[in-house]
């Protein structure tokens, strides 16, 4: 893989990860863009006038039904926990991380990433694996989904005309799709059984509770749908309150449209598809009820859950009570960095708000005996920039940043006396002074002394920063829609003056804001490049000239960065791929500095908010990353044949002399190509492998495996197969340890249909070579996923990759590469993967992935493209 093709791999690759964040701003700008079209001719007053005229007794309903929904979430997880782990974890603690996962991912989007983590510390205590984790995700979420699927259904068979949004053909089509629906349902409830069973979907497998499980679960699904549709129902005005089919469809479709937009809690989206599905553009009541909507379901949750990770925090809540609330309590702590910011974020918002609405005009009266104008005006002005500063601080407590801490603290404590200066807004400045007590709290989150550069601030936030000043820009002019413009207006200072402040603070923002692109495109760090080997080769031929290990050759490929030990004499080389800084293999060199070399990755890793991983990691070395609290996953055997005792006599061996006799009589010929002669042979290799490549349908790979480039290879002795016309039809580049310890082989390509014994030929005569050289051990590689135990009692990891092993041959080869090895009558052992456990394992495979196959895309297209597989002897060789 040339150079070229590697940075325009990345190129794409970065391009992808800019698709999320472009399409949740697109979506965010289409929201307000429709608020805009449906708020047209209404003033801020009006909304104010709907909210006062609120009645209470709905609103005490809609605190009734919250509670009842955040109730059936609960049983969600009870139903879930019993399902997968029956007995092991209390149904107290089921509820708790039900209701809290619920709160903050409600809340802050992201559902996975927010309740999954409440989840994975609440049942990881209880002895759950990530498996078991998983699966009461799922199946928590299936209740939801069948419930929605349910309703559907039915509301197609009973009113589709009733409902315009699932208007699809004709009203008989559309009950015909509904009974199809619920015909779909019933055959699931007539599959599970009545003692349950797995079901498939292409490589998922789902397990399904029996039957009764089932119908239970649906039914709280059901309830918490009702529940959290009746909470707005219940709100909106009398003569807004459609039949209940259409809202409840409606309803549905908004929290859906919500979920799959990514914006953190479906905020606009949901406002926007409900108020186009019922057609109630334009009413100042509609508006007051979906923002009391929001404040019950969403916020007072996300606060009651905040005010509990507080009293954790602080140890407030002792005795019983901390046994039965605190101990659950304790499985969100990791969440406080991101709580945190969003707090901080949200009290930014505020002061932002606050600055882009009118004050209370007996409140400003009142400033106006005590502080002279110039006081306000400056306390306005400067109070938004505070909010501003506030959205770009959480950027660093999301880091977990000290200093990130010490500021929001300060600026928070100074937002709450500016807003009591500007305008006596003594709600502001209580909600500010809260989330300031909040974080001091949780000070022990924040112990990474970075500093908090701009610099460091992420384009993904910034266009977060600049979509909530949108935001506040535009609700400024809806509030003073009534004031007529003119350039005059920036120079008015008076107390009754609001519209002129508001101005002049939007241009101050702007300013800021503008300022801070700037800052962070200018004095932008360059994105760290890849230290090549090319850069150090001297330093790192010394260190692999030691190895006894052959792998520690791939840190000549030249994709990887390097850890050095302070005296030069060890290194550990490492990739990165999304949040993961994936180590390949143990360190290299002087064993005696494996260990602090280790755990300098680890700090690093810890200081860039990324996952420390270890890859193909040897068993020695297995308890240092017990020690480090890591999971450990096994990720195959490595075969090693013991040269002293390898011979071709007996008749365990026939089948490989036959393959050395046929070779001889097909006259192919063994040759082993000094490093100093393989440039002269470069394009013949060249030739080979683009053969091999084009009969195998495959993508070269990296990081832990060879590629062909020139540069590589030409490291190395490579071993040739020539043919009866001296062409060479193989080839494999020679690996060599310290010591006269072991031999191996790295990138191994052959020319399709020379001969069917060709690479069976060329590992014997490898082997024999390394053998008259006098090494120990000739390395086969490693078998993915082999050797692992599918016991019953074993992990979940051990038989879902024992499943893999044997039924993934349309994937990859697993058991024919494991069968070809075992020819040669290795010593098989262990590697495995050390990682941190839980809900990050899923994401620290797919990185692993992608620095060795380019991403699972790859992985799967080339896997479609690769021809099915033939009756050969030859196996399938990177």
């Amino acid at each position: 893989m040339s150079e070229q093709t590697a940075e325009e791999m990345g190129l794409r690759g970065r391009l992808y990860g800019y698709v999320g964040p472009i399409a949740a701003v697109l979506v965010t700008v289409a929201s307000l863009w429709l608020f805009h079209q449906m708020t047209a001719g209404l003033r801020l007053q009006d909304i104010k006038t709907a909210i006062g005229a609120m009645q209470w007794s709905g609103i005490l309903l809609a605190l009734v039904a919250t509670a009842a929904s955040y109730c059936a979430l609960a049983t969600y997880d009870i139903l879930a926990c019993h399902i997968v782990a029956p007995g092991k974890v209390p149904w107290r603690d089921a509820a708790l991380s039900g209701m809290s996962g619920y709160a903050f991912s409600n809340f802050l989007g992201f559902h996975l990433f927010t309740g999954g983590a409440v989840r994975f510390r609440t049942y990881s205590r209880s002895g759950l694996d990530a498996a078991e984790i998983g699966q009461v995700v799922l199946l928590s979420w299936m209740g939801l989904w069948l419930a929605f699927t349910t309703l559907v259904g039915l509301a197609l068979v009973v009113d589709p005309e009733g409902v315009p949004l699932l208007r699809l053909l004709h009203a008989s089509a559309d009950r015909i799709v509904g009974l199809a629906v619920v015909a779909a349902l019933v055959g699931l409830f007539v599959f599970a059984g009545p003692e349950g069973r797995e079901a498939r979907v292409f490589s998922w497998r789902i397990p399904l509770p029996r039957r009764s499980m089932l119908l239970l679960q649906l039914l709280v699904g059901v309830l918490d749908l009702l529940a959290s549709a009746s909470v707005l129902y219940v709100l909106l005005p009398a003569d807004a309150q459609p039949g209940t089919v259409l809202f409840l469809t409606v309803y549905m479709s908004a929290v859906i449209l919500g979920s799959i937009s990514h914006v953190p809690g479906g905020i606009g989206v949901f406002e926007a598809t409900l108020i186009a599905g019922l057609g109630m553009q334009g009413r100042a009541d509609i508006l007051a009820s979906l923002l009391a909507y929001r404040l019950i379901y969403y916020f007072l949750p996300f606060l009651i859950a905040v005010v509990a990770l507080a009293a954790a925090e602080a140890g407030i809540v002792r005795g019983k009570l901390a046994a039965r609330f605190v101990g659950p309590s304790r499985a969100i702590k990791a969440l406080v960095p991101l709580v945190a910011a969003t707090v901080v974020f949200i009290s930014g918002f505020v002061l932002l708000l606050s600055g882009a609405t009118p004050g209370v005009p007996d409140r400003l009266q009142t400033l106006k005996g005590w502080l002279p104008l110039s006081v306000v005006e400056s306390s306005h002005f400067l109070g938004s920039l505070v909010g501003l500063a506030l959205l770009v601080v959480a950027h660093g407590l999301h880091r977990r940043l000290f200093s990130a801490w010490a500021l929001a603290v300060a600026m928070l404590f100074a937002g709450a006396f500016l807003s009591i200066v500007k305008g006596l807004d003594w709600e502001e400045a209580l909600t500010l002074s809260f989330a300031a007590v909040f974080l001091l709290l949780s000070r022990e989150a924040f112990y990474r002394r970075a500093p908090q550069r701009i610099s460091r601030l992420s384009w993904e936030w910034l266009g977060l920063v600049a979509l909530t000043l949108v935001a506040t820009i535009w609700l400024g002019f809806f509030s003073y829609s009534h004031v007529e413009y003119s350039n005059e207006l920036f120079w008015q200072f008076a107390w009754s003056g609001e519209a002129p402040r508001f101005l002049r603070a939007t241009v101050g923002l702007v300013a800021a804001t503008l300022a801070l692109g700037v800052a962070v495109a200018i004095n932008r760090p360059p994105a760290k490049t890849k230290r090549r080997s090319e850069t150090e080769p001297g330093a790192i031929a010394a260190v692999v000239a030691t190895s006894p290990d052959t792998q520690a050759n791939v840190a000549f490929l030249g994709d990887k960065e390097f850890l050095w030990s302070p005296d030069g004499t060890a290194f550990l080389m490492y990739g990165r791929a999304g949040g993961s800084l994936v180590s390949m293999g143990d360190p290299v060199g002087d064993p005696e500095q494996v260990e602090d070399l280790v755990w300098q990755f680890r700090d690093m890793a810890d200081r860039e908010a990324a996952r420390a991983v270890f890859y193909a990691v040897r068993p020695d070395n297995l308890p240092l990353y017990l020690d480090m609290g890591y999971a450990l996953l096994k990720l195959g055997e490595v075969a090693r044949v013991d040269l002293s005792n390898f011979t071709l006599e007996g008749p365990k061996n026939q089948e490989i002399r036959y393959a050395a006799r046929r070779a001889a009589k097909e006259k192919l010929v063994f040759e082993v190509v000094p490093r100093s002669d393989v440039p002269a042979i470069m394009n013949e290799l060249q030739h080979v492998s683009d053969a091999w490549l084009q009969e195998k349908g495959g993508s070269e790979k990296g990081f832990s495996l060879g590629r062909f480039d020139p540069a590589y290879l030409s490291h190395f002795d490579c071993a040739v197969m020539r043919d009866n016309d001296n062409r060479i039809v193989a080839f494999a580049n020679i690996w060599r340890s310290g010591g006269m310890n072991e031999m191996s082989v790295d990138l191994m390509r052959y020319l399709p249909g020379v001969s069917k014994v060709l690479m069976d030929a060329l590992f014997v005569r490898l082997l024999l070579y390394a053998k008259e050289q006098g090494y120990r051990w000739f390395n086969l590689g490693a078998a993915p996923l082999s050797g692992l135990s599918d016991h019953a009692l074993a992990s979940r990891w051990n038989r879902m990759a024992t499943f893999v092993f044997r039924h993934g041959d349309d994937f990859y080869h697993f058991e024919g590469l494991r069968a070809f090895k075992d020819k040669f009558s290795p010593v098989w052992t262990p590697q495995y993967l050390a990682c941190p456990g839980g809900l990050n394992i899923p994401q620290v495979l797919l990185d692993v992935n992608a620095l060795i196959s380019g991403g699972i895309g790859r992985l799967i297209g080339s896997s479609a493209r690769r021809p099915k597989r033939r009756n050969s002897n030859v196996p399938e060789i990177a």
